[in-house]
């Protein structure tokens, strides 16, 4: 069986709205060891042929989680160090220190990270 890394890094999508960008992300996480998190709503099933074409044979690899509304998922990991990534940050991710555990939050391809 697959044992995760002890403290990798979450990568946290919400409301992602396109499967080949999903799977791609997927892929990455079950290489590196990070865990997915999904934030609901999507725009696609997770059984979206093409989200798993992207992800290749890697989905049963990836620690996957599925949270109904961001509010549940934040509520599950109250005490994170959430990065929340956006085209207008006014810090360079290159600026940025990431420790273990940290999770790298990331929008809707189409609307971003809604400002609340």
């Amino acid at each position: 069986m697959l044992e995760p890394l002890a403290s990798p890094l979450h990568l946290v999508l919400v409301s992602p709205q396109i499967p080949p960008n999903t799977g791609n992300v997927a892929r990455l996480c079950a290489v590196t060891g990070c865990r997915l998190i999904l934030v609901e709503p999507l725009g696609f099933s997770i059984d979206d042929r093409n989200l798993k074409r992207a992800g290749l044979d890697y989905w049963d690899k990836v620690f996957l989680k599925l949270y109904p509304t961001y509010d549940a998922y934040v509520a599950e990991y109250p005490e994170a160090r959430r990065w929340l990534f956006s085209a207008r940050a006014q810090t360079s991710l290159y600026a940025a220190r990431f420790q273990a555990g940290d999770h790298l939050v990331f929008g809707s391809e189409v609307t971003g990270l809604l400002p609340e």
